[in-house]
């Protein structure tokens, strides 16, 4: 239970006056330390880092998104080791972030439109379901087919049912973004933004440490694990408000392409976004990480989870320093310089040879992904107009999903090319060269400050 929030003091209270000295002559001129004293000043208003906790419809939604979070990354490591294991192909690693970057291209749009249509809680809430029964059909899987040494035939099956569950999340995730500007108030919704990336990034460090270990029971145990989770994740969505924006476009080409159009009016949109594609798609070397373990680092499934975990848990302790600082002066340009300390970084994980520098540099790369994050999903919320949040957001998860996915298939031919050695030096380089040229195209991110005035920009 959290302690409830003090009242604060009306906005249109007035200060304070001290009372007037009657034996003071009016003709008599007051002093320095007089002026002082009878000058009205208003209370200073303090940072609240804990302001979104103390709303209680957002613990439900935090506290699902955080169980399906876990579910999903146990999920994830437990497939790019068991493929690994079964087929020591980097190919198919990458071909595992092609299949989940193909319905997120393709089927975002479509699903931004139906959040701004439909009711964008029973969206979210179909999807978990959708999801557990995922879970269950990758552990029937793994336990038929990968234990028959059907290694083909079990990689066409598992690539297939992951399509599924990336044509789910494609639908998913746009309504449970647009859903938490109703839960939140305007003036509390960057604190909110950084605590949703704090306990995402704690699920992030739980989940593949989790993973690691129940892999040494079997893979199948992983992937009911993250059924279980899911339907959790269900339950505990259950009680968020049902939100249906009646948006006053009909249902068109022209308005399914809405979103697009705004990003790419808005140059803040358009250039935070085009940073993070960029430079993860080139910088990122999550997909590689089972090679990593097992072929440089040397280390087992418990290594490996660890590994996978790490930039989660430097994401964590970045966001939790975030939320208890002042809100950013200089948005922009910390931005910009996280991203090039995210390449700095990777850079340097791909030259390592030692297991605890290794996981020093991927703790690296996370805390400094996390400013772009908490930057990032802040401008896409409070410059997007309710009626459209739906679209840019799915926009939004576009940007995501090819940073991520396409990422990963980027990063397994590369590997398969070169070597993942010179594949994730390569992609460090890149980073810092992407940095540079966005800060140079659009002056608006260098010189982006505060964020917590900012207002939806308006449509025409």
């Amino acid at each position: 239970m959290t302690s409830p929030a003090s009242d604060p003091p009306p906005e249109n209270s007035r200060p304070t006056y001290e009372l007037p000295d009657d034996q003071r002559p009016s003709s008599a001129t007051p002093t320095e330390q007089q002026l002082e004293k009878e000058t009205p000043t208003a209370p200073a208003a303090e940072h609240d880092p804990y302001a979104a906790l103390r709303i209680p419809m957002y613990w439900f939604y935090i506290m699902s998104y955080c169980v399906a979070v876990i579910g999903g990354q146990i999920q994830s490591t437990a497939i790019d080791w068991e493929l690994y294991q079964r087929t020591h192909s980097a190919f198919m690693l990458g071909m595992l972030g092609a299949v989940q970057f193909l319905p997120i291209a393709l089927l975002s749009l479509p699903a931004g439109q139906a959040a701004d249509t439909f009711d964008r809680r029973r969206i979210l809430l179909i999807g978990q379901l959708l999801l557990a029964l995922w879970g269950v059909c990758m552990a029937i899987n793994s336990h038929w087919l990968g234990a028959s040494g059907h290694t083909h035939l079990f990689t066409a099956v598992a690539l297939g049912i992951l399509m599924c569950n990336s044509i789910t999340l494609a639908f998913a995730r746009p309504c449970r973004a647009s859903i938490l500007p109703h839960i939140v108030p305007t003036k509390f919704f960057s604190n909110a933004v950084t605590w949703n990336s704090s306990l995402f990034e704690i699920a992030c460090v739980v989940g593949p440490a989790l993973g690691g270990f129940i892999i040494r029971f079997g893979t199948p145990v992983a992937y009911i694990a993250n059924a279980v989770a899911l339907i959790g994740c269900f339950l505990l969505a259950l009680p968020l408000p049902k939100v249906k924006v009646r948006s006053q476009q009909s249902a068109n080409l022209k308005s399914l392409l809405a979103g697009v159009r705004f990003v790419f009016a808005t140059d803040l949109l358009l250039s935070t976004m085009s940073l993070d594609l960029f430079a993860v798609l080139l910088g990122g070397a999550v997909y590689l990480l089972p090679i990593f373990a097992n072929d440089i680092l040397h280390v087992g499934s418990t290594g490996f989870g660890w590994l996978r975990a790490a930039p989660a848990l430097g994401a964590m302790s970045m966001a939790m320093l975030v939320a208890h600082a002042p809100p950013m002066k200089h948005a922009g340009r910390n931005m910009l310089m996280a991203v090039a300390g995210f390449g700095a970084a990777t850079l340097v994980f791909g030259l390592s040879r030692n297991y605890w520098l290794s996981l020093a540099m991927l703790f690296l790369t996370g805390a400094f992904d996390n400013i772009s994050v908490v930057v990032r999903h802040t401008l896409v919320q409070l410059l997007t107009p309710d009626e459209m949040r739906g679209r840019v957001s799915a926009v939004n998860q576009v940007f995501i999903g090819s940073s991520n996915e396409l990422g990963g298939l980027e990063s397994g031919l590369t590997a398969a090319w070169w070597g993942a050695t010179t594949s994730v030096i390569f992609g460090g380089i890149g980073t810092l060269v992407v940095v540079t040229m966005i800060a140079l195209k659009w002056p608006s991110v260098r010189k982006l400050g505060r964020m917590d005035d900012l207002e939806p920009v308006k449509v025409n």
